[in-house]
């Protein structure tokens, strides 16, 4: 299999993954989540990400096969002898992207479970007013819910 072949296939996946994560995040960023499609997106994710993983220890392995050196710089030379360097830059710069959509989407459910707890903790509190905090406190002294928050 040619480096190109390899790179185009890296490509088409980079943006299916892209793809996945800006679906990810519209769904993280509405009001009521969607735990089923959140769920399947995972799933999908998980499988682009293994097709990844595997084109990229065959490229790696071509690299070595051809006497290039392991690494970034061999991978580099590889794409430039193979006159590919323009499309290697290119996943490489779409992979970067790939990973701040990740990251991005990673800060939102991080966010997200925060904003649970604390509604959980918030629920927990007015069912059970009497139980300690972590603080030693006790917590709310009314049962009653404030419809003024």
């Amino acid at each position: 299999m040619s480096l190109q072949r390899l790179l185009d296939g890296q490509a088409e996946r980079l943006a299916r993954l892209g793809r996945l994560l800006e679906e990810e995040q519209a769904l993280l960023v509405v009001g009521e989540i969607d735990g089923r499609r959140l769920n399947a997106l995972a799933e999908e994710k998980t499988a682009v990400q293994q097709d990844l993983e595997d084109t990229e220890v065959i490229r790696a392995r071509v690299q070595r096969q051809l006497g290039y050196a392991e690494g970034t710089e061999g991978a580099r030379q590889a794409a430039a002898d193979a006159g590919c360097l323009d499309g290697w830059q290119a996943m490489l710069n779409q992979a970067r992207h790939i990973a701040r959509l990740n990251e991005r989407n990673g800060r939102l459910l991080e966010l997200r479970m925060r904003h649970n707890q604390q509604m959980l903790d918030t629920i927990h509190r007015l069912a059970d007013p009497d139980t300690y905090s972590a603080d030693g406190r006790t917590g709310l002294q009314s049962r009653r819910l404030d419809a003024r928050a």
